[in-house]
Parts: structure tokens; C-alpha cells; sequence
């Protein structure tokens, strides 16, 4: 069995501990993984639980003394970056670093909806501009985004049989766009470090976007879903285009006056989300390909995913977890 070397940054997170997963749990492809974690967080439970499964977790300063991380990513075959989102210029020294160790592949912090490189959503700028850079340095890469999840698309019972399982915030509670035929590509959090398991072995895929997702669902269907399998009728509230760009200005204009400012810089960042995939429809499979991307369902007709559906049976059923659960 082939054997690749993979460092990971950002291996506590969920995205992180997803790929993590799938890596472990690859039927294909044997991964010796090593978590690359800030000196700070070494001794969090997190970090043990990785060294239990045989992950190597090491603590390293990306802004530090760069022959350090070079030293550390030379035997390193992939680089992935699952950098929160707000850390982005942390991936700049990871780049130069992999690029004078050697890396064969290096694999950004993307891993979202599709959406039009600027001009949507604010930090998808930047992660335009780190591709740009990587490019500029011909580091190997791959970018992968990989959908909505479906831990983030459930919305409020009545009953609150969700609500153990709900993310924080106002995410859940967010009304629905136009008529709520927009359609949008989603994927359980679970599935995502599969697809990247797979993403990073193959050739095909170097120096490429790709677009993976479980399914396509309107809002409209993903409530019908629910009542469907709940038997709980949802209150249905609209939100047209006017109105979403408005919060987001207004947002914005609170920000502009006051950078510190976490209640509007947690206002402008999911409504952003929500203008690009509720409003505009652009995390559709059509407008990836329009984009350039690979798609996931071309590249790998036999992957068997997790459906929305069997998702929803199983949050009803007690057999799994929210994601952010901590910042709750």
C-alpha cells in the first residue's frame, strides 16, 4: 500500500479533525500524519487524544525561525493548512517553508462553499491571494471546497430536539433566501476529510481546484426534509436580496467605525456566507465547474457518502454530534 507523509495544521479543529479522520481511517492509501500544533496548545486534551491514535504532534511557531520549519516539513510528502480563517497570514511562512523543504503538495485552508474568488465574501480575497502566492512560488497545490454542511443547515424545531446539536450563533435561526429554491451543495463534516484523502493521492488533482459535496438541496427542501422525518411543522420566513445586502452594510459600517467591534464583525462574515450560497446560488456544482474545478462526483463515482437525510435520522435518533459544540 502506498504510503504518504501528511502535516497538518489546525488538526484541533473541526474541519481538522475530519481530515485527520479520514486519513486514519483511508482504506486505499496508508498516511503517517503529524500535527503541527502552536507551542501554547501542546498539552491540550485534544493534542493526547491524536497521540492515542498514533498522530505525532509537534510544536512549532509557524512566524518563528523558518530553517526550524524546514527542518520539520522535509520528510513531509503534503502540507494541509486547516487555519481558521481569521490566521490566513500564517500560511504565507508555512508556504515558504514547504517550498524550500521540498513539499510535494501543499493544501490551503479552503474547504468551504464555492464562491467567486472576490468581491462575495471578504476572506475569500485573501485565500485567492495566498493561492496567488503559492502560484507565484510554484509550490505544488490543491485547493478543495467541499460544500454547506449539514451540521450547519438544520433549522430550529418547535420541539428543540435540535437544539443539543445546533451550532452557536444565529445560524440555525436565519431566514430563507428568495423563495428558497436556491440551490446549494452540501456535505457532512464526516465525508469532508474522506473526500481529502482521496483528493491528495491522486494525480489527477495536482496544482487544481476541486469541487467535492455529498448533495444539492434548496432551503425549501431541506425543511421539507425535516418536517417529513419530524413530523413538526417550521415556520418559513423569507429574506430577499435588499434585505441581506443591507445587513451586511450596515454590518460593515459598524466595523469600518469600530475594527473591535465582534457583535457586527459576527454579523457581516455569515450574512456574506448566506448572500453567496442563499441568495446568489453560487456554491452550485454548475457555477464550480464554470469556475474551473474538478468535480469530486467525476473523480470519484464511488464514493459513498453520508445523505442528508440518514444525517437528519440520526440526530433524531441520539447517534451524533454538533460542531462547535465548545463555543456553545
Amino acid at each position: 500500500m502506498e504510503k504518504i507523509t501528511v502535516a497538518i495544521v489546525g488538526a484541533s479543529g473541526e474541519t481538522g479533525q475530519s481530515i485527520v479522520n479520514g486519513l486514519l481511517s483511508s482504506p486505499n492509501t496508508e498516511f503517517d500524519v503529524t500535527a503541527l500544533t502552536r507551542p501554547e496548545s501542546l498539552n491540550k486534551p485534544i493534542n493526547a487524544k491524536l497521540q492515542e491514535r498514533g498522530v505525532k504532534v509537534v510544536p512549532v511557531d509557524l512566524n518563528g525561525p523558518q530553517d526550524k520549519l524546514v527542518d520539520l516539513l522535509t520528510s513531509i510528502d503534503v502540507v494541509i493548512s486547516a487555519i481558521f480563517f481569521k490566521s490566513l497570514a500564517d500560511e504565507i511562512p508555512l508556504a515558504n517553508a514547504a517550498k524550500a523543504a521540498g513539499v510535494k503538495r501543499f493544501v490551503q485552508s479552503a474547504f468551504m462553499i464555492v464562491v467567486p474568488p472576490r468581491g462575495v465574501v471578504d476572506f475569500r480575497a485573501q485565500k485567492e491571494d495566498n493561492l496567488n502566492y503559492f502560484q507565484m512560488l510554484r509550490l505544488p497545490y490543491t485547493y478543495i471546497d467541499a460544500g454547506w454542511w449539514y451540521q450547519l443547515s438544520l433549522p430550529r424545531l418547535p420541539s428543540g430536539r435540535f437544539d443539543d446539536v445546533l451550532p452557536p450563533g444565529s445560524l440555525s435561526d436565519f431566514p430563507i433566501g428568495l423563495d428558497g429554491n436556491v440551490p446549494s451543495a452540501l456535505a457532512d463534516i464526516r465525508d469532508v476529510g474522506r473526500y481529502v484523502a482521496r483528493i491528495i493521492a491522486d494525480p489527477r488533482t495536482l496544482n487544481k481546484r476541486v469541487h467535492v459535496y455529498n448533495e444539492v438541496y434548496t432551503q425549501n427542501q431541506i425543511y421539507n426534509t425535516v418536517e417529513k422525518l419530524t413530523g413538526e411543522t417550521l415556520p418559513r420566513t423569507y429574506i430577499s436580496q435588499e434585505e441581506v445586502v443591507s445587513r451586511i452594510d450596515n454590518a460593515r459600517r459598524e466595523l469600518n467605525s469600530d475594527p473591535t467591534n465582534s457583535s457586527a464583525f459576527g454579523m457581516v462574515t455569515p450574512n456574506q456566507l448566506f448572500y453567496s450560497w442563499g441568495i446568489r446560488g453560487d456554491n452550485a456544482p454548475e457555477y464550480a465547474s464554470y469556475l474551473g474545478y474538478l468535480s469530486g462526483k467525476d473523480l470519484y463515482p464511488d464514493f459513498q457518502f453520508i445523505k442528508f437525510e440518514d444525517y437528519v435520522k440520526e440526530v433524531l435518533d441520539g447517534e451524533t454530534k454538533g460542531v462547535y459544540q465548545d463555543k456553545k
